[in-house]
């Protein structure tokens, strides 16, 4: 009689087929539902980490970019003021040419070498003279300061160049102050 006792403890103790069924299948569930999370998991990882790649490339060739334009364009206010020396040399020359002192033309001479040499060190850097005499005008490159009637002369040709204008590295730093004909 006690191994009856004992066997019926045993059965009431160890679980029925269908309970074990259940409880396999939750285990099963509940693995697959921590692996299916996981999974999530991992993929939500990956997604922000290709973001965050793709964001450190974009900002380091926005960084090289504005480091190429800083090199390029940098020292544009420079060079605006010594524009302002250029142009004193150019009226110097305009108003000394003209004369007949030989010792005023050797000095005018040796003030167009000075201009010369400053204007082709800055055009080594990138700075370059916009032609605008003789040229239609262009509001891209040109300011007008008037306009003149002039025979022989096409509708808004410029005539004359009160100021120079000039760009650097393709870019305008200055337009060319003109006057255009009319007819």
């Amino acid at each position: 009689m006690e191994k009856e006792v004992q066997k019926e403890e045993e059965l009431k103790a160890k679980p029925s087929g269908d309970d074990q069924e259940v409880s396999e299948e939750a285990a099963v569930s509940e693995t697959e539902d921590k692996g299916h999370d996981e999974i999530k998991d991992t993929e939500n990882f990956k997604d922000k980490y290709y973001y965050v790649v793709a964001e450190m490339q974009n900002m380091q060739k926005r960084f090289d970019r504005e480091k190429q334009n800083l090199l390029k364009y940098g020292n544009e206010n420079v060079l605006k003021d010594v524009l302002d020396v250029v142009d004193n040399f150019e009226r110097t020359l305009g108003f000394i040419s003209n004369t007949e002192d030989t010792k005023i033309k050797n000095i005018a001479v040796g003030i167009e070498m000075i201009q010369k040499q400053l204007l082709d060190a800055l055009e080594k850097h990138g700075l370059k003279k916009v032609d605008a005499m003789g040229e239609l005008f262009d509001p891209n490159f040109h300011e007008a300061m008037g306009q003149e009637e002039a025979e022989g002369k096409k509708e808004e040709e410029v005539i004359k160049v009160h100021q120079n204008g000039y760009t650097l590295n393709d870019r305008l730093i200055r337009p060319a102050k003109v006057v255009i004909a009319k007819n």
